[in-house]
């Protein structure tokens, strides 16, 4: 018998059905043709050369704690969004804000309402918590249905979760619906803006959650310095919430879980910011000619307002991500659903637009060749 046969500890029940979140698969190439990672949605561009320069300064001081109350960050980034700093939070990425934010508000027996399907942490999320998922299905173009997520709504229901740009299809709420639908919620139900990918909206029509908030005392805002800013390394995303419930965050929050590299790089990337958009804006131009292209060849994607675009694929999800990966990229796969494709430097676009017009038309023809 094993020491892993003996172990007799016992672990919450919620943990029995909670499915361990899934990274972005890497490329596979063994003919020594370039790669690209499309399956995680990372910025493709290197850190700034001032950014860079910031983070390694502070690694010079990794044998001291970092400032836990990152006074210089939450400055910055008070008069970046014209909020107080007691209204801000920090956390290890904008999805580490939303587990302590949950678990300071939900528990067993509670309810936890999102559109689905959303951002595959939202489930983990909920589960650690002993709460129920009510996940409400999209609508045929993949938006949310608010009209279904309202009916959701119950006594039970502590916490809704709205993620726009939705990940992983990519459609943007727009400020009408969302305020409607806010209308409807019970004052004491806490209501998740997880606007990770803002930056790269360009709808007239979207919500600012940002002024949203500030006339909704149950409402969040996250956002992240990992899409637009280029720091997925580093983990690190922020809360706009009022007091009492930053309180909540904070108390929950890992004690010096920000590290004083991230905040350097943050700090130095906000104020590189113009430089950091321009990034943002090429992207969107990319984005914009990747879902023109795959239209045009026939493919019926959503309108995305991020960096990514969303194929929806069904039963052929598989095996068109099996057949990307063949060519040296790597994209991300729901099997049964879709992939998502992140918007990556124009090569990798290139690639991956002629392996799925070449998919389509063997479609359309009847040859599945690409296959």
């Amino acid at each position: 018998m094993t020491a892993q046969d003996e172990v007799r500890v016992r672990f919450r029940s919620c943990l029995d059905d909670v499915a361990a979140y899934k990274p972005g698969r890497p490329p596979e190439r063994t003919d020594g043709r370039p790669t690209y990672k499309l399956s995680s949605n990372e910025n493709p561009y290197p850190p700034l050369p001032g950014v860079l320069a910031a983070a390694t300064e502070a690694a010079a001081d990794m044998n001291r704690y970092p400032d836990m109350g990152a006074f210089d960050l939450l400055e910055a980034l008070s008069e970046k969004l014209g909020v107080p700093v007691s209204d801000l939070a920090l956390g290890t990425g904008s999805v580490a804000v939303l587990y302590h934010l949950l678990q300071a508000s939900v528990s067993e027996g509670d309810e936890v309402v999102y559109a689905w399907r959303s951002f595959e942490a939202y489930p983990i999320a909920v589960q650690l918590t002993g709460a129920t998922s009510v996940q409400v299905p999209l609508t045929a173009d993949a938006r949310h249905d608010f009209k279904a997520m309202e009916a959701a709504l119950t006594e039970r229901t502590r916490a809704v979760l709205v993620c726009s740009p939705n990940n992983p299809t990519g459609p943007v709420v727009h400020r009408d619906e969302l305020l409607t639908f806010l209308d409807a919620v019970p004052a004491d139900v806490i209501v998740v803006l997880d606007e990770a990918y803002y930056e790269f909206i360009r709808d007239p029509e979207a919500f600012d959650g940002v002024e949203v908030y500030r006339d909704r005392p149950n409402v969040v805002v996250l956002r992240t310095f990992s899409k637009a800013y280029g720091l997925a390394g580093f983990r690190i995303g922020y809360a706009i919430a009022h007091p009492p419930m930053v309180a909540a965050i904070r108390k929950c929050a890992l004690p010096f879980g920000v590290s004083q590299i991230a905040q350097a790089a943050a700090l130095a990337s906000l104020r590189a910011e113009d430089e950091l958009l321009e990034r943002v804006e090429a992207l969107v131009t990319e984005r914009t000619r990747v879902v023109q292209e795959l239209r045009a060849s026939g493919w019926d994607v959503p309108e995305s307002h991020a960096n990514f675009v969303w194929m929806p694929l069904g039963d052929e999800t598989v095996a068109f991500s099996e057949a990307v990966q063949a060519e040296g990229v790597s994209v991300r796969p729901f099997p049964g659903e879709g992939a998502r494709v992140t918007i990556g430097e124009r090569a990798a676009n290139d690639l991956f637009l002629e392996v799925a017009c070449a998919w389509r038309q063997s479609e359309v023809a009847g040859t599945p060749t690409a296959r």
